[in-house]
């Protein structure tokens, strides 16, 4: 029988929505252990060996925090082994959870027209309510047309993509950063999806660094593209980032962690130590989200 998942949020009772976290472990793993990959990203970001955290454990977390988390893994491709941790694991755990937790799913471009059957049983079939593309570990460009049989069913749907963008924290200090080619996460690419495909959001991830202009004329030029800004410290986000958080993008700014590796409660304290206005909070925070996601 085929999971489908409700969102049961009442959004009044919580205080934010985090657009990203991430689901490093399955349930059914005995070992889960923390993968080398793993350890040097959280050697990266300072966050300590952190230990992946399965979904219930993210619920849990969020919960006590009364702050509600969209969730996803990465598909890392046709040419690689099957992950224990699945989309379809994402969403029947999603449904238990549905509280708090909202399930976006991965599908890798390079599968083509069963990725798109595949998108379609996801959203129809599962009520996924997004999809996470992370270009770099994927080794595509947003724009390159094997992933337009993709985005067609997404933009039928008006289901939200959110890309990785700017340097990955990802295979960062590690031999030859890991195999990851940052060239992949230049945001202009995404301007060339943004005009193919009108009618599928399109939420950038991260502040862009090295291009972070680019990011925000593309966001100003194109209304259905939002910046989400998790992955840096507020502390460290660059002035025409607050200064267009605060004014032209203020509604389609987003909050997002990068749970485990950075925890919504030092993203939210260090938010507090920069010149974003009170009035735009809110909408940072949560209404946006909510409004981006249907809730």
């Amino acid at each position: 029988m085929t999971t489908t998942y409700q969102p049961a949020i009442d959004v009044a009772a919580i205080t934010a929505l985090d657009m990203h976290t991430h689901v490093h472990a399955s349930v059914h793993d005995t070992d889960p252990g923390c993968s080398p990959q793993l350890a040097a990203m959280a050697k990266y970001f300072k966050s300590g060996e952190t230990p992946p955290a399965t979904l219930p454990d993210l619920a849990d977390y969020y919960r006590e925090r009364r702050i509600a988390a969209v969730t996803f893994t990465v598909d890392k491709g046709p040419d690689k082994p099957d992950p224990l941790l699945s989309n379809d694991e994402i969403v029947e755990l999603a449904a238990k959870d549905n509280d708090i937790v909202i399930p976006f799913a991965s599908v890798h471009p390079a599968r083509g027209e069963e990725g798109a059957r595949e998108a379609e049983r996801l959203i129809s079939e599962c009520g996924v309510r997004g999809f996470k593309f992370h270009p770099n570990s994927m080794g595509f460009f947003p724009n390159d047309r094997m992933a337009y049989d993709l985005y067609e069913v997404l933009n039928a749907h008006a289901v939200p993509a959110l890309f990785h963008t700017g340097q990955s924290g990802a295979g960062a200090g590690t031999r030859g950063g890991g195999g990851m080619r940052l060239k992949y996460s230049n945001p202009m690419h995404l301007d060339d999806v943004a005009v193919d495909f009108p009618d599928m959001p399109i939420v950038m991830a991260h502040p862009s660094f090295p291009w972070q202009e680019e990011a925000l004329a593309i966001a100003v030029h194109k209304p259905q593209v939002y910046i989400e800004l998790s992955g840096w410290s507020p502390k460290y986000f660059p002035p025409i980032l607050v200064q267009y958080a605060n004014t032209m993008l203020r509604d389609r700014v987003l909050f997002g962690s990068d749970f485990p590796l950075i925890t919504p409660d030092r993203w939210l304290d260090d938010l507090e130590k920069i010149g974003i206005r009170d009035e735009v909070k809110p909408g940072l925070l949560k209404d946006n989200a909510v409004r981006l996601l249907g809730l």
